[in-house]
Parts: structure tokens; sequence; C-alpha cells
């Protein structure tokens, strides 16, 4: 929301806030804080040696010719930058702040070196200082890149904000000597590289980390990664210095680029006939960093694994596939089949701590694999039942393996764990014996088609609980998630209008189109609504996925048609963009009877969002698809324009939905879908998806660097989300939204 001070108001603006209490005044500059970070335009209003500059309460990054100055300080308020307060006005908090200033300094560098700004900013400044109109600088400009050009021979070095925080970016241009960039830390106590490759820049308040680089080659369309690290080396003064490593060879033909921020991006498939395919639907990660994936393949020379519990293709139009890549991936832990002799999908996958992978799905197949002991083992009827298998922590074996339906058409749609390794399996049946538990919420089947919940037990030999979840018309449950207290949260799509929803719910009442979203939590045994209500506008509205946070608020996305989606003041896209669909992204409250934010997410074209996960911060992560070449991406996207006819999306919400933190495409030049994501602690999305692009970026050392023919393949890509630079203090935190402002810088006269 914007700051506008307007210039009539100017002296009674700068009283009044003063007169605010400390509350007050750090809810004003949290708002302040929400603004891009930006790079303004010196024009006589600080030091003349210092060309552009970012500022904030916590911290300013200053730009000269010879280095940048990073100046960060330490408690609630950065005092030390407004000169206008007086003694006085500081309390006993603020008299325990303690700043640092880190120096980047350029070694043997370009003295001549030509600074420019990129991308005029839409905000302005204006600094109003003191009293006297003369002194004042108004209406300057501002840019969202500060670039050296020729820092070194061939070597310029771009700086830009994300998520509030500095990035930077070295390219190289054709002959460059990337050996010649060297730099340095005055300030700091020592720079030092941990096992990971990061840099450590130790100070008084703390360490700054610059994450290890990522660098690539455009060559040709494609983007080719180099295997590059930090360097440390000596100054002939005995400081320390670090630089970078080339450690693979590159085209010298090329520009290269260092940090961009793609992990690791490998294919997934085979390549039999001419109409081989693969889908990839599911995604989950361990706690050491290993991937584990699930679709639907019909090539018979997917990649398997010696060992695995089924090597070979099992017949029909497809068999799902069961996958664990290594934590870089460049290699196959294990790789199977999971099918009979019709059609098998999987749709969903988790993983607990032992490495067990749980999978969900829907077979055709009357031969797909069951278990001894299995709940259901034979084929219920009707032309899919959904199933539900865990396999060994190496994949060469079903630790059981099950059926889950009645007499007509099932399917299964997605699958959770809680901490005692009990599935938690969600989905759509036309079955009116679909088998449920006695005491379960809805024991019969509402009418058309029904969303269903159902919990196994930890050895799946029966089900904790089981229950419709349905009205009258057409309903169907397509993502579940799990919170601490065992309590299942589902989303889908009704029709129906007497869709079951609870007293106070947020939208008690169908509104209109063909389909309405719903978003229900059920309670630990499954005998009643927590709360349960729809969620949608006057078109077509359907969730497609769900996350849930710690504290038990749930985070949805799917397709909106709807004009008149709800959408909460302040929210990141506040208006349908246009085109066929637009993703929306809300999160709920724990009582569901509001939403604490809801967005739409889109440009001018058709967009969906088929994932969605959330990290320990708050932050919610999204993948699908969209055709849209302005859908919105973020100053560090890796790749900032649409590539084909559609691409996938990958999108970080700041924690109040208000902006972006990161935001990119991520495809080929044919049609590119992202059907899953996860994410591990607060900066790494792990993305599964389809591609039929032959094009689509890959990394150098991934286990399958390039497509392998057919129609489609999977793909799976882990993207690095946070920027290299991670400020000290905690209490820096700047969200990243659209926004224009007139700040004021008070003098010492007030």
């Amino acid at each position: 929301m914007p700051i506008i001070y307007k210039e009539a108001e100017q002296k009674q603006d700068f009283h009044s806030f003063k007169k605010l209490s400390a509350t007050e005044k750090d809810k004003i500059l949290s708002r302040l804080n929400k603004i891009p970070l930006v790079f303004i335009t010196n024009a006589g209003q600080i030091d003349s040696r210092v060309k552009y500059y970012a500022k904030r309460e916590n911290f300013g990054f200053y730009f000269t010719s010879e280095e940048v100055v990073l100046s960060f300080v330490k408690g609630t308020a950065n005092r030390s930058h407004n000169e206008h307060l007086n003694k006085s006005d500081i309390n006993k908090d603020e008299a325990k702040k303690i700043g640092v200033t880190l120096v980047m300094q350029f070694i043997d560098a370009n003295p001549d070196v030509e600074i420019k700004s990129k991308v005029r900013s839409t905000g302005r400044i204006n600094y109003l200082k003191g009293n006297d109109p003369n002194k004042w600088y108004t209406d300057l400009a501002t840019y969202e890149k500060v670039v050296y050009k020729e820092l070194w021979t061939g070597i310029d070095l771009m700086f830009y904000g994300l998520n509030g925080q500095l990035k930077y970016e070295f390219v190289l241009h054709p002959g460059a000597n990337s050996q010649d960039i060297r730099l340095s830390y005055k300030g700091a106590d020592s720079i030092t590289l941990d096992k990971e490759g990061n840099l450590l820049i130790q100070n008084e308040l703390g360490v700054l980390m610059d994450e290890c680089p990522v660098s690539y080659q455009e060559i040709e369309g494609r983007k080719v990664k180099i295997d590059s690290r930090f360097e440390l080396k000596n100054h002939e003064d005995m400081t320390s210095t670090y630089g970078f490593d080339m450690k693979t060879d590159y085209n010298p033909d090329y520009p290269i680029i260092i940090d961009p921020g793609l992990v690791y991006s490998t294919y997934l498939g085979g390549n039999n006939s001419d109409f081989s395919f693969e889908f990839g639907f599911g995604i989950a990660i361990d706690n050491t960093g290993s991937a584990y994936v699930t679709g639907e393949t019909n090539s018979l020379d997917f990649p398997t694994t010696p060992g695995a519990f089924q090597p070979v293709y099992g017949g029909g139009t497809g068999d799902a596939f069961v996958t664990k890549l290594n934590v870089d991936g460049s290699a196959l832990i294990y790789s199977t089949y999971l099918g009979g002799s019709s059609r098998d999908l999987g749709n969903g996958i988790a993983v607990d701590d032992t490495g067990s992978a749980y999978v969900a799905g829907t077979t055709s197949s009357v031969d797909f694999p069951t278990s001894a002991g299995a709940f259901q083992p034979v084929f219920g009827g009707g032309t899919s039942d959904a199933f539900v298998t865990k396999l060994s922590d190496d994949g060469s074996a079903v630790i059981y393996s099950t059926y889950l339906g009645g007499n007509d058409s099932d399917i299964g749609d997605d699958v959770a764990i809680d901490s005692t390794g009990s599935a938690y399996v969600t989905g759509g049946t036309l079955s009116i014996d679909f088998p449920t538990t006695a005491g379960a919420f809805q024991t019969v089947f509402g009418g058309n088609s029904d969303a269903f919940v159902t919990k196994f037990n930890v050895d799946g030999t029966a089900p904790v609980y089981s229950t419709y979840l349905g009205g009258n018309s057409d309903d169907g449950g397509n993502a579940i998630a799990i919170d601490n207290m065992g309590s299942a949260y589902v989303t889908g799509a009704t029709k129906s209008g007497n869709f079951p929803v609870t007293p106070g719910a947020f939208q008690p009442t169908f509104s209109g189109g063909d389909f309405d979203g719903f978003v229900t939590k059920l309670d630990i045994d499954g005998s009643a609504l927590m709360y349960s209500t729809y969620l949608g506008g006057s078109d077509r509205d359907i969730g497609f996925a769900i996350a849930v946070d710690s504290t038990g608020s749930a985070y949805v996305t799917g397709q909106t048609r709807s004009l008149d989606f709800p959408i909460i003041a302040g929210a990141f896209q506040p208006i349908y963009s246009g085109g066929d669909f637009d993703v929306f992204v809300t999160k709920l409250n724990t009582t569901g009877t509001g939403l604490i934010y809801s967005t739409y997410l889109g440009g001018s074209g058709s967009d969906q969002g088929f994932g969605i996960a959330v990290d320990t911060n708050g932050s919610a992560y999204v993948t699908g698809e969209t055709n849209s070449v302005d859908f919105p991406t973020t100053a560090a996207a890796f790749q900032p324009e649409i590539a084909g006819n559609f691409d996938a999306f990958v999108t970080k919400l700041n924690v109040d939905g208000s902006g972006l933190m990161y935001s990119t495409y991520l495809g080929g030049s044919n049609r590119d879908e992202g059907w899953a994501i996860a994410v591990n602690n607060i900066d790494t999305a792990y993305i599964i998806g389809r591609t039929l692009s032959v094009d689509f970026p890959t990394t150098p050392g991934a286990f399958q660097p390039t497509f392998a023919g057919g129609f489609s393949d999977a793909y799976i890509s882990k993207i690095n989300t946070n920027p290299p630079i991670t400020p000290i203090s905690p209490e820096i935190s700047i969200t990243n939204q659209h926004i224009t402002a007139i700040v004021y810088e008070a003098g010492s006269n007030e």
C-alpha cells in the first residue's frame, strides 16, 4: 500500500510523525519497508563520491567508482541514518543498537569504470532535509539495477534487489578472464568458505553469507551450466581476497553469467516410439535433499535401476513410475515402474523420515501389484480404482500396496503422511459402495461423484477412517495436507449447492459458475469437519493444490475465471488479468472463517496453479503453467521471458501475499507444465512437470541432460529462490511489490 505525503502537507506530516507512538512509527516504517529495493540517483543530496545508493531503516548500500559500501545496523531501527532525531528521541532499546560497515573493494580494477543504471523504476524519491526548500532534492529517478561496465577487462558487475535484499552477478563477455575478478571486504574480521562452498564474511554483528555461485552461458538459445566456485586468494598486503574458479571448460566465444540460481535440472524419460510420453505429477523431498517423484510413462525404456521393485514395463497404455534422485540431480538412487497390464499413473507422493516413499494414484489394472495382508487386494470394479503403495527406502520392495475403491470408478489424486507414518489419501469416486468406516463424517454417497478422504494405519492393512465428502452433484478431492496434530486438509472442486460447509465458514454458499473450489479440514478421527468452506466467484474455480503451515493455516492454489474471486485488500494482484484463467493463491486463517490473504496471479493469457508448498517462514511457493507473455516475474528470475507456447512458472510470495519474492518462467520452445512443487527450508524449490521441449533448460552433470524423444518427458528442476547475499540482521525483511512512494527525510531542526 503506497505511503504518499503530499507536498502541501509536509510540515504537518513531519511533526505528526514525531508525535506518533513507537508502535505507530514502527508500523509506518514497516509499510515503507515493503517498497521494493531500488537504487536512487545521487543529485548532490549525499557525498559526491556516491553515484547511486539504496537505503532502508536497517541498512544502506552506497555505490562509488572504487567500492561498494554496505552499512548494517542490528536493532529495531537504524537511527544512525536519520540525523533529524535528537538524542532524547532514542529510547533505551535503540541505544543498544550496533552497526557495522563493510566495504566491497575491487582489486586491480579499472579506475575509470563507468557506473550505469538500468531499468527505470516507477518510483520517484523526494529528499527533503531541513526547512530550506533550496536544499531539497525532488523527483529523483530510481532504478532496478546498477551496472559497473568493464570493471575488469570484458567483465561487468551488476547489482539489483531481490526480496528487499542485495544480489549481484558478474557478466563475462567473450575473451574475458574470470581470474581477473578479485574482491575483498574491508571491515571484515575474516573471510572463509564453509563446506558447501558458501563465502562467510565474519564481522562484529555476525556472519554475512554469500551463497556458492551458479554460472552459465547462453549458447544458441540454451543455458549451459558451468561448474564454478568461490576461490580465496591472498593479496600482496596479505589481506583476504576472493574470486571465482571455473571448474569446467567453457566456450570462450560466448558470455558467462555468474549466479542465476538454477541448481539442477534434468529430463526424465524414455523413447521407444514417437508416441512415448512421461508426465511428472508428484514430488517430495527427504531430510537429505533427495527428490522423490512419481507420474506416468508408456516408455518401455524408461530409466530404471538394478534391483528396483519392478524393472520392466507392466503393459497397457501407461505405468506409474517412482524415482528417487540424489541430492545434486546427477544420478538415480532408484527408479521403478509401478503397474499392471492396463493403465496406471502415480499422482501424489510423500516420504517419511526413514526414506520410504508413499504413492497414491489411479489404476485400471486388475493385476496391479498388491501386498499380502493389503486392505483391498483385488480390483473393486468400474474403469479404475485408486491405489496406495509404500515402497522400501531403496525402492526394491513394496512394504504395502492396496487398491482403494468400490464397484464403480475411483481415482486417487494425492497422498500425505503424518509423523507416525499413516497415509492420508484423497480423490474422487462414483462408487456408492466406496469403503467407508463406522463413525466417519459422511458414510453415504452424496450423488453424481464425491470426494473421499481415507486415512490408513501404518501397515496399510486397514483404514483408520474413510469418508465421502460431497453433495448431490459433482465433487472431487484434488489435494491433501496434514498438520502437526494429524488433521487432514483437502481442496478440490464442487458443483454441489449442498456441499458440506460449517457454521461461520468464510464462504458458506455456492457462488455460481460450473465449479467452486472448496477447502475442508477434518478432525483427527475423521468423524467431523473442523471447518469447510466454498472458495470461488461467479465463474469457474478449482482448487488444485493445498499446503499447511506449522500454525494450521492452509494455503491453496488453482485456477479461476471469476472476475469476483475473493481477494483481500493489499493483495499482490487484486484484479483478474484476462485470458482463459488466472492462478489464485489463498491463505485461510486457522478456523476457516476468513482469509489472511488472497490474490490473483497471472498475465493476459491462460494461467493455472497446479502445485503449492510453504516454507518455515510462511512464504508460499507455487508452480503451474502459463502462456502469458506478461506473467509477473522478478528482477532475479532465472528465465524472465516466456520461451514457448506454454511455460511452467515458479513463484514465491512474501508472507502476507502482498508481493513476489521470486518469480520465473521455466521452459523451452514447446509446451512445459509445472505439476508439483516441494521446498526445503526457506530457499530452495523442487519442481516436477512435463515438457515437450527439446531445449528445456538443464544443467551440466544432470542425470538426463537431453530430451529422450517421443512426445514428452518428465523433468525435475531445483531452483534457488534466495539471493546470494543474506543481510546480517534478521530484522531486515523487505517485500517486493509495486509501490510508488514519496519518502521524506526530515532535518534536525524539527
